[in-house]
């Protein structure tokens, strides 16, 4: 996969994709991620990159001339129909299922602005989709561009060691993810559970989903009032609130 950074500060982006998964993705060719620096695209000798918002206000927009021709210099170098995309307040929540979505691509085009925002004529012009990572303001749009290729390419095939980790991830169900344990056995007075002592694969799963579901429950209702749980975590719902039910109805007699 291709993917491409309009960026003020490309150091922040290669800086932080040199470790981990997604280091070693570029080591083996997996991803490959390169950066347009809006500052070369501008005319006079400051590099002027913002100004003043036009109706007043606080804060600087950046400009749209360097900016669009920034993204149509990166977009140049993607295949076709990679999306150019704006992170922004403004855009659509970044989800697990948008992730899975960008990663059927071949590539995309990341746009992180800077400052109060960036003209509103570069949306209408040069991007094809604008992405939210959160309800909070961050200084740039580095960070949630990272957020999003971390979490793209992590689901490319060939990137995890091991392709069952992304199936079984938080968000893969349509739930938090499950508890885990390690060795020791037995640490600080805490035990692992002992279904997972077991060796019963069946009953491991059906733990884990069962675990999946009381913390999505408690934590995270939303998740499940919104209806996108997988099958089989839709069936072992459905079997935990009829045994709930039950168990009330009892109680009531």
């Amino acid at each position: 996969m291709k993917i491409e950074v309009v960026t003020l500060f490309p150091r922040m982006i290669a800086g932080a994709l040199e470790y981990g998964i997604v280091g070693r993705a570029l080591e083996r060719g997996l991803i490959a991620v390169g950066t347009e620096d809006p500052r070369a695209h501008t005319h006079d000798v400051h590099r002027t990159v913002d100004d003043r918002p036009y109706g007043g206000g606080p804060g600087m927009v950046m400009k749209p001339q360097p900016l669009l021709a920034a993204i149509r210099a990166a977009s140049a170098r993607l295949p076709a129909g990679s999306p150019r995309i704006c992170l922004s307040a403004q855009g659509e929540p970044f989800s697990e299922s948008a992730a899975r979505s960008l990663a059927a691509l071949p590539g995309m085009l990341l746009v992180a602005g800077r400052y109060e925002g960036i003209d509103e004529r570069v949306i209408a012009l040069g991007i094809d989709r604008e992405l939210s990572v959160g309800d909070y303001v961050l200084s740039g749009g580095e960070l949630p561009a990272l957020t999003v290729i971390d979490a793209v390419a992590r689901l490319l095939p060939g990137v995890l060691g091991d392709e069952r980790s992304s199936a079984e991830d938080s968000f893969a169900q349509g739930l938090l993810d499950w508890p885990h344990y390690t060795r020791p056995e037995v640490f600080e007075g805490l035990a692992v559970p002992p279904v997972l002592l077991s060796g019963d694969h069946a009953d491991i799963r059906r733990w884990r989903i069962e675990r999946a579901i009381e913390r999505t429950r408690r934590r995270r209702p939303g998740l499940i009032a919104a209806g996108k749980l997988a099958p089989e975590a839709r069936r072992v719902l459905d079997e935990l609130l009829a045994a709930e039910a039950a168990a009330e109805e009892h109680r009531g007699k």
